[in-house]
């Protein structure tokens, strides 16, 4: 299987947006968070959520070809298949049914990564590690907070058997362990 640094390495390849760049090692380590929680194969997690986005940018304005042709090109590169499917499935649009944990883990993650960020980014301490779940779930209600941040995919969390507050709890721990590479 792929090394994290070959990984990333495509990642880099395939993305020039620092943001980006960013949002995709923000999901890894959520995945490896709900990896370790669920008792899960946590290279192969973090690699799913590494890899998730690396047709973004050559996607960009074409949303129904995003996710396809990333999980095209991990297939070509060898990559186990439930990575592959777990990305091919990521976007919602295609309509994919998400079957295992890592595609209902790396669905649901993919946007509350961006709920995180901003609600980090209107603390007055502009931290991952100044925020806490109650923070995070009072800016989950607020509609017009982080619209891009589709409130049904990451209650979608509820197909893991986890309450809404706990899948926040967790992913926060896992982007909190890399606040100094996000910048946070």
């Amino acid at each position: 299987m792929m090394s994290r640094e070959e990984a990333l390495e495509v990642v880099k390849e395939n993305i020039k947006q620092e943001n980006l760049v960013k949002h995709c090692l923000a999901v890894e380590a959520v995945m490896v968070r709900l990896a370790e929680y669920f008792d899960e194969d946590v290279e192969k997690w973090r690699l799913a959520g590494l890899l998730h986005d690396i047709d973004y940018e050559d996607t960009a304005d074409k949303p129904e070809k995003h996710s396809q042709l990333g999980a095209d090109r991990l297939a070509e590169m060898g990559l186990p298949e439930d990575i592959v499917y777990a990305v091919r499935a990521h976007n919602g649009i295609h309509e994919l049914p998400r079957k295992t944990k890592l595609d209902k883990s790396l669905y649901a993650s993919d946007p509350l990564t961006g709920l995180i960020v901003a609600s980090a980014l209107i603390h007055p301490e502009k931290s991952l590690n100044a925020l806490d779940s109650e923070f995070i779930m009072n800016r989950y209600d607020e509609n017009s907070f982080a619209k891009g941040a589709d409130r049904d995919v990451i209650a979608s969390c509820s197909e893991l058997d986890l309450e809404l507050e706990e899948f926040i709890s967790l992913s926060l721990e896992g982007m909190q362990s890399i606040s100094k590479e996000l910048g946070l």
